[in-house]
């Protein structure tokens, strides 16, 4: 494996964590409060979060499976179309090859050299427009099954951290209090590294991953109490 193929295979896995981990971390918190403003039994809190934890992982795990499957379809439909191209219309492949090689002051007897070699090599000549006109990576055979188990587990993982409280607990209001002590630590942790490993500045992302999911349970649970007073 060269380094471009591990350094995109360790984006996609990150990029996948951050998908199954924010969301697992946020929904089931903001449910457990909405729930810990409406009843007054933990089982119910525990029950229902299971539940939403589960769907949710199945839900999350299919949508980053057929997300998987979306990108290679499209790849390969990229690919036959370059093929196609460079099999019938070759001379403005030719041109469109320099006019890349322009844009890097590449001048024109270096363009015509360039060419002249890529071209006696079709299968070469396709992967170089898929990547360098259209951008394309061609994906891992297998990106739909590691995204589909990637997202589905972080997911999972992250649901299960702010239910945890609802096991120790007598009161929902006091589950309420410790699972939103032990989200917010894991909120601003997550969002801390995450933020660190994409570059951003992490202080700044921490804070807005703890603050996103904060918000969240907050309106849940004044949205719960409100139909409580109400009905």
């Amino acid at each position: 494996m060269t380094h471009n193929e591990s350094h995109l295979r360790s984006s996609e896995f990150l990029t996948d964590v951050v998908i199954g981990m924010t969301d697992g971390l946020t929904v089931p918190f903001a449910l457990a409060a909405g729930l810990s403003g409406a009843v007054n039994s933990n089982d119910i809190v525990i029950t229902a979060g299971i539940a939403e934890i589960v769907a949710g992982c199945i839900a999350m795990g299919l949508g980053g499976y057929l997300a998987g499957k979306t990108e290679q379809e499209h790849y390969r439909s990229e690919l036959k179309r370059e093929y196609d191209e460079v099999e019938r219309v070759p001379e403005r492949e030719i041109a469109e090859v320099k006019e890349i090689f322009a844009d890097y002051g590449i001048d024109e007897p270096g363009q015509n050299l360039i060419v002249t070699q890529l071209a006696k090599n079709k299968d070469k000549w396709v992967q170089f427009m898929m990547k360098f006109e259209l951008g394309l990576e061609e994906p891992n055979a297998n990106r739909a099954r590691n995204s589909a188990l990637t997202i589905g587990f972080s997911y999972f993982l992250g649901g299960l951290l702010p239910l945890t409280a609802y096991f120790f607990t007598a009161t929902p209001k006091e589950g309420l209090f410790v699972s939103a002590l032990v989200t917010t630590i894991c909120l601003f942790v997550f969002g801390y590294f995450k933020s660190k490993m994409t570059g951003q500045n992490r202080w700044s992302g921490a804070l807005k991953v703890t603050g996103i999911g904060l918000v969240a349970a907050a309106a849940a649970y004044f949205v719960a109490v409100g139909f409580e007073k109400l009905f």
